[in-house]
């Protein structure tokens, strides 16, 4: 979507939105950290994100890169950076067609600054020389399809007349060239930002400013920062910072109220400006005080409107449905499932498609590097052992499994006891979700669509189990007419009790004027293409062992022989009846287990 939309959206409500800048980092596993990050700053509500472009464009690639993940995988709305240094208009062309292809709909177009190493600016061959040039290229290439902001610099309020009244010139310019909204650099005084402002509007410009806001870090960061953009400093910011330099604690306690005032006199100041944009280095801290500070709490609505993240890839928006076995792999769903037929009238995909379960082209693998996953799960030498840390991970005393790539969702509190006693009996649960009849939509807990509405789920568990204690399951599981199950082996012998060849809705919510949404399901076929990676991600978990170690035959032995299964009770009124076959399944497998073990010790000793 188009952030020109968004503010125009949000102007016509009177809220006040905010949003977020990243940079791509230098390693492997800062990106992977900062990804981390975006994911869970996302619940602070941001409207949407942008990502910059290095000067000399020397992370075009990752950049491009964390758009296509931003976009597709965490689902939100992101703005791409593209400067004219060191980028022929080859290079500006592959961006833009990266940036079309993974859904993007916003570009921040910049002339960048000088190169790493130059102290000047100059034009590569082919290239562009001018940020404006840059913006009649996009709308010459791609129209209107991209939403184009540009930078806006407050402070040149302070050159001499002559220079200042130039400098709007070019913003001028470029505005009429075809821009939709300005970023400003930051700053840290305020009257010279509303009157920066003011000066604008008077030479006509009427496009959206959105202000660049910078939480302040700590004392040596804010000195650094402010060096770096030449930015002014208040005086009444050092007198109240200075004092107290060498803690970095109280620097951005005291930071944090002095830039909140800022904010509250930009949005109090009748400019029309009722956004603001966090620089936040990639830090998280300082960003969240300052929403906190400023009482900035996201709707649930912006937050979910439906259980799973939502891809904004094109022809991934309308998708509205989803099988519930990738919950906690979205990435490995996106990717699995790049090449199934599209999605008509948002289904998840056909289970025509000849493509639908290959898992060809796709490597199943584990987030972690070895040595984390080795120090996360440690050398399980029993099954008991095992259990222990599935037991662990339900209860939030483990970041992640091989199976969930985050740690339990806030929603797996309400059942988190029963969750650990189930897997200590020998249910290794590697998804799950309890029941709930008619929560708001609002609930912080189970909440997610518009407001005003009430959501339902179906308990669901889903594990692996061995052969023995799976057939007492069953016979308990068959008692009660209100349980779906299915069952399947590594070879993908598929049993089960539903008649039905179609869906069951395990999740679904009820809102004002619109139709009922059901957004999660299970169902056989997408469960048969699940199964294939559930398997082999515990192979991978085994071979972050040497070869002949005992913890590395343990887990191949479980993937070998144990069954995966998926159990749905159908009565969402009966928030803990899913559990009771397992608790009656696992004491008789216990007392069948003791009494064969007292009979070898007697055979024992009578011989």
């Amino acid at each position: 979507m188009k952030i020109s939309k968004k503010i125009e959206q949000s102007q016509k409500e009177g809220k006040i939105w905010w949003s977020f800048e990243y940079f791509p980092p230098r390693t492997a596993q800062g990106l992977q950290n900062l990804l981390d990050r975006i994911e869970r700053m996302r619940n602070l509500g941001p409207e949407f994100i942008d990502i910059t472009w290095n000067a000399g464009g020397r992370t075009s690639e990752l950049t491009s890169e964390m758009v296509r993940l931003c976009q597709g995988v965490i689902g939100i709305e992101t703005c791409m950076h593209l400067t004219c240094t060191n980028m022929p208009k080859e290079k500006v062309d592959i961006a833009l067609r990266e940036a079309k292809k993974h859904g993007c709909r916003n570009i921040l177009a910049l002339r960048g600054d000088p190169p790493q190493g130059k102290e000047e600016w100059e034009a590569v061959e082919g290239g562009f020389v001018h940020g404006i040039d840059l913006v009649r290229h996009i709308h010459k290439e791609y129209d209107d399809y991209f939403d184009i902001a540009v930078a806006g610099f407050p402070q040149n309020l302070l050159l001499p007349a002559e220079e200042r009244d130039l400098e709007i010139k070019y913003l001028k310019e470029k505005i009429d060239a075809g821009v939709n909204f300005i970023f400003t650099q930051m700053f840290y005084d305020v009257d010279i930002f509303i009157d920066w402002v003011k000066a604008v509007r008077a030479a006509g410009i009427t496009i959206p400013i959105v202000p660049g806001i910078a939480p302040i870090q700590t004392w040596n960061g804010f000195l650094k920062a402010t060096s770096l953009a030449k930015t002014k400093i208040p005086q009444s910011f050092m007198d109240a910072l200075e004092p107290h330099k060498n803690d970095d604690e109280k620097v951005r306690a005291i930071g944090t109220k002095l830039v909140a005032d800022m904010c509250r006199k930009i949005l109090d100041a009748d400019l029309g400006i009722q956004g603001l944009h966090f620089y936040t280095m990639n830090l998280e801290k300082g960003t969240k005080m300052l929403l906190q500070e400023l009482n900035l709490v996201p709707r649930v609505e912006t937050l979910k409107p439906l259980p799973w993240r939502q891809s904004l890839t094109p022809n991934r928006r309308q998708e509205n449905i989803r099988p519930i076995f990738w919950a906690n792999r979205a990435q490995s769903y996106l990717s699995r499932t790049e090449n199934w037929d599209e999605f008509p009238n948002g289904r998840f995909g056909d289970s025509r498609s000849p493509a639908y379960g290959e898992l060809d082209g796709y490597g199943v693998s584990l987030k972690q590097r070895e040595e984390e996953a080795l120090k996360l799960w440690g050398e399980p030498k029993t099954f008991d052992d095992i259990a222990q840390l599935f037991s662990k991970f339900c209860l939030k005393k483990l970041s992640a499994l091989p199976w969930s790539d985050q740690p339990v969702s806030g929603e797996t509190s309400a059942i988190a006891t029963e969750l650990s006693q189930i897997n200590r009996l020998g249910f290794l649960t590697i998804n799950s979700q309890p029941a709930v009849n008619g929560a708001p939509s609002d609930d912080p807990k189970f909440g997610w669509g518009p407001s005003d509405g009430y959501v339902y789920q179906k308990a669901y568990l889903e594990f692996f189990v061995n052969p023995e204690l799976l057939e007492i399951l069953i016979s308990e599981l068959e008692m009660d007419t209100k349980m779906t199950y299915y069952v399947i082996n590594k070879q993908g012998d598929l049993r089960t009790n539903s008649h039905s060849e179609g869906p069951n809705a395990v999740t679904w919510g009820v809102f004002p004027g619109k139709e009922i949404i059901q957004p999660t399901i299970v169902e056989a076929i997408s469960f048969m293409a699940w199964k294939d990676e559930a398997y082999e991600l515990g192979v991978k978990w085994a071979n972050i062992y040497e070869t002949t170690s005992p913890s590395r035959k343990l887990i191949m032995d479980l993937m070998d022989n144990s069954y995966l299964v998926n159990v749905v009770h159908n009565d969402f009124k009966d928030t803990k009846a899913i559990f009771e076959p397992f608790f009656k399944a696992g004491e008789k497998y216990a007392s069948s287990r003791a009494k064969a073990n007292g009979s070898a010790q007697t055979n024992g000793n009578l011989n």
